[in-house]
């Protein structure tokens, strides 16, 4: 369900799925965040962030308007847009194409297009250690508290 839609500003509210049981949440090109994200729903981020992304047992979309600087930990990331700052995802990194990435990535599977710029290191956890979806646990994993 999409409250808002207007393509200029995108969704007003968060986004269900067909059955209604999965949100994903939203923050568009016109916003600029400093500080920490963290939720347990999906996340969509279009917009310009600088701080921490936590998500924990979620997936984080970097769009292609997308200008991150921050440390982000989700269970999956795909990133289209482009990011200064390590990430950290449980169960797979995917980059695109037209993605900058500038970073150390660690997680179990990852997939990267052709023309993607990546500078960093990769790290393959083949123990897959799962991110819980609570802050607490969350935090602990990311080495924060």
């Amino acid at each position: 369900m999409q409250i808002n839609n207007d393509p200029q500003r995108g969704p007003a509210a968060p986004q269900t799925s067909g059955n209604g049981s999965k949100q994903t949440s939203y923050l568009g090109p016109g916003l600029e965040i400093k500080g920490e994200i963290s939720g347990n729903e999906d996340l969509k981020l279009d917009s310009k962030v600088e701080g921490h992304v936590l998500i924990g047992g979620f997936r984080v979309t970097l769009g292609p308007r997308a200008r991150v600087e921050a440390e982000i930990v989700a269970r999956e990331v795909v990133i289209s847009g482009e990011i200064m700052g390590n990430v950290r995802a449980s169960d797979r990194i995917e980059i695109k194409k037209e993605a900058t990435v500038v970073g150390d990535l660690k997680t179990e599977k990852i997939m990267v297009e052709e023309g993607a710029y990546v500078k960093g290191t990769i790290e393959i956890d083949r123990h897959g250690n799962p991110i819980g979806v609570d802050l607490d646990s969350l935090l602990v994993k990311s080495g924060r508290e």
